[in-house]
């Protein structure tokens, strides 16, 4: 087994559906049946936020197998939760599950998280509430794909990679752009100049880089997109229609928080805003949760020193976490 002080953690990441959690779990419990004791930390911006349980597929008690999970239930759906802080978040328990003598092992989704970590956050600009209000009054009287249409004037490169219809991201570069007079684009070449673990440079006190992150992929597309239908299903069947209607009846939180647009809420919010029949919550609800497995797909494979692992039909949780034991017992082996 490899010592916790070569390799200082695990990093698990993998499109929606993948079974991150299950591995990780079983990952958990096979290093503990050789002595070597695991904490798991969330690397999901859904699942920070309390009284967002069935919608997010937030692990119960009995599916976290007595593994210590953080980074759960860490927010009220009416606060923001950033990337800033998940790092600030992470780093400080990262220090405490080590002095502990366990290893952090982080498992998500959330693949800025993991890019935040890697490379930090190059003084992105903070949030700004009154020309955020500002851009989702003009979102309302003119849609967001005028918005994008005018992200793309100024700022061409993050407009390319945004959906005309991805209202979060096409707000925030936009407010980027009005806060500072600099496309949001130019903060991300900034920080690719800047030489970290994943291109040369130093490795940090994180001990967190690429060939250090597992990525669970699948063979099949159709089997992750079954996955996918399957889990969106079931979260209809346990209540998740009244999940989003007791947060609506809060009186508190709006359609535009950042909680509620992860997807999922976003439909379901809609939903019953407009009502819809289940059949359409149904369907736009598996749609989006295909495309945000398009998405990480895509950003995983833009880590060209990831190490991928193959999922698919028939591997259980526990042969998924011997064939990243295995990676990882090279990696130690090799240096």
């Amino acid at each position: 087994m490899p010592a916790a002080c070569t390799l200082p953690l695990i990093a698990l990441a993998g499109p929606t559906a993948s079974g991150k959690t299950g591995v990780a779990v079983a990952l958990a419990h096979w290093l503990a049946a050789r002595g070597q004791a695991a904490e798991i930390i969330s690397v999901d911006s859904a699942l920070v936020y309390r009284g967002m349980d069935i919608g997010t597929a937030k692990p119960t008690l009995a599916e976290r197998g007595g593994v210590p999970h953080h980074l759960l239930d860490v927010r009220d759906p009416l606060h923001a939760y950033s990337a800033a802080d998940f790092t600030r978040d992470a780093t400080a328990l990262m220090a405490d599950i080590r002095a502990r003598g366990a290893l952090p092992l982080l498992a998500g989704g959330t693949m800025l998280y993991f890019k935040a970590l890697a490379e930090g956050l190059h003084h992105m600009p903070a949030a700004q509430q009154d020309i955020r209000r500002q851009i989702e009054a003009e979102a309302a009287e003119r849609g967001w794909p005028a918005l994008h249409a005018e992200l793309a004037r100024v700022d061409a490169a993050t407009a390319a990679r945004l959906a005309p219809a991805d209202s979060q991201r096409i707000q925030r570069a936009l407010e980027v752009w009005r806060a500072t007079g600099r496309p949001l684009s130019s903060f991300h070449a900034q920080a690719r100049r800047a030489p970290g673990p994943d291109d040369g440079g130093p490795t940090d006190a994180l001990g967190y880089s690429q060939e250090r992150l597992f990525s669970l992929e699948p063979a099949d597309r159709a089997w992750l997109h079954a996955r996918i239908a399957a889990r969106f299903e079931s979260m209809l069947q346990n209540g998740f229609v009244d999940e989003v209607r007791a947060l609506r009846q809060r009186g508190d939180l709006h359609a535009g928080l950042p909680a509620m647009r992860c997807v999922g809420y976003r439909q379901a919010w809609q939903a019953l805003e407009e009502n819809w029949p289940l059949a359409e919550l149904r369907e736009k609800g598996i749609a989006a949760t295909r495309q945000l497995a398009k998405r990480q797909l895509t950003w995983l494979r833009g880590m060209p020193r990831r190490q991928a692992i193959a999922t698919g039909e028939g591997q259980t949780p526990q042969q998924l976490a011997q064939a990243i034991a295995a990676a990882w017992a090279r990696q130690a082996r090799d240096g």
